[in-house]
C-alpha cells in the first residue's frame, strides 16, 4: 500500500464517519440550521434545497463543485 492509497482509505473513513455524524443528528431530531446565503458564492439557497438538506451552508451548484474538486 503507498502513501496514496492509504490517503484515500483515510479520506474515505473520514467521509464515512462524517455522514454517519450527519445522519445521527438527524435521526435524533437535532435541529439543523440552513444558511440563507451560500458561504461560497454569496447567493441566496433556494428554500427547496434548505428544507431538502436541512444544515445546508452550500448552494447545490457550489456543494456539487467542492466535491468534485474533493474527489
Amino acid at each position: 500500500m503507498d502513501v496514496f492509497d492509504r490517503a484515500s482509505a483515510l479520506e474515505a473513513q473520514q467521509n464515512e464517519v462524517a455522514l454517519a455524524n450527519h445522519f445521527a443528528k438527524q435521526a435524533q431530531g437535532t435541529p439543523q440550521v440552513s444558511a440563507s446565503m451560500c458561504l461560497e458564492c454569496d447567493r441566496p439557497i433556494p428554500e427547496g434545497r434548505r428544507q431538502a438538506m436541512p444544515g445546508c451552508q452550500y448552494c447545490a451548484t457550489c456543494q456539487t463543485l467542492m466535491e468534485k474538486r474533493n474527489r
